[in-house]
């Protein structure tokens, strides 16, 4: 599967070929909608687009059409953070933990992602936040706590892995929005998968190069691609 690195955005959907010249267009939200000329792309491999009635040069399915962001879709833009910022609180715990939810997921263990989502919740509480400043700690403390929501209800759907994996979406969306607003000394990826929830919140961080779907497991652990490349 090739490689695709998109530039400084988080975009609503995979669907760029390499040789594709693509229209952003921000909306009041602050979202972002690609406007591309092919309107077909693989589910399983996103990065083959193409017209309708095209099959997928990899895997030989059939392209099916393109979806185009809704409002409530998440998307959230990474940009870079100041080194001041970066300074005033560390990710690190709580993205480590956050990893380590995403790996069981992928790896289809229930068991371990209830382990690693209550970790995750001692992390958060355990990150000092005496260094962040006034304007950003309401900030943090509403991103963390929305975290560690869904952390404990991952922890409260042990044994139900499909539960866990919706809660993990929104986890995801919270874990973007700490990057975001933080940064992070990690090299880390955004990945999508257009599948999961008819593509609106099929996003995740990952500190892999390479596809390993958590919102699908073994069942399509391939399914997806990365969209953007963090530090």
């Amino acid at each position: 599967m090739k490689k695709i690195l998109l530039s400084s955005v988080l975009l609503a959907v995979l669907v760029l070929g390499c040789n594709q010249k693509n229209k952003e267009e921000k909306t009041t939200e602050g979202q972002v909608i690609v406007k591309t000329d092919a309107k077909y792309s693989c589910p399983m491999h996103p990065e083959e687009i193409g017209k309708k009635g095209d099959i997928c040069k990899e895997c030989g399915m059939d392209l099916e059409p393109v979806k185009q962001a809704e409002a409530g879709d998440t998307k959230v833009e990474i940009t870079e953070v100041s080194d001041a910022v970066k300074a005033s609180v560390s990710t690190d715990a709580i993205i480590d933990a956050y990893l380590k939810i995403k790996n069981a997921l992928a790896n289809d263990d229930g068991k371990e992602a209830t382990k690693a989502a209550h970790d995750f919740a001692q992390a958060v509480s355990a990150t000092k936040t005496d260094k962040i400043t006034k304007e950003l700690l309401t900030k943090y403390l509403n991103i963390t706590d929305e975290a560690k929501e869904q952390a404990e209800l991952i922890v409260s759907n042990d044994g139900k892995i499909a539960q866990q994996r919706m809660y993990f979406a929104v986890l995801s969306k919270d874990i973007t929005n700490l990057i975001a607003t933080f940064g992070t000394n990690k090299k880390l990826f955004q990945d999508y998968c257009p599948m999961y929830n008819e593509g609106k919140s099929g996003y995740w961080i990952s500190e892999l190069k390479e596809i390993r779907n958590p919102y699908y497991g073994s069942e399509m652990l391939s399914c997806g691609g990365m969209i953007k490349e963090i530090q």
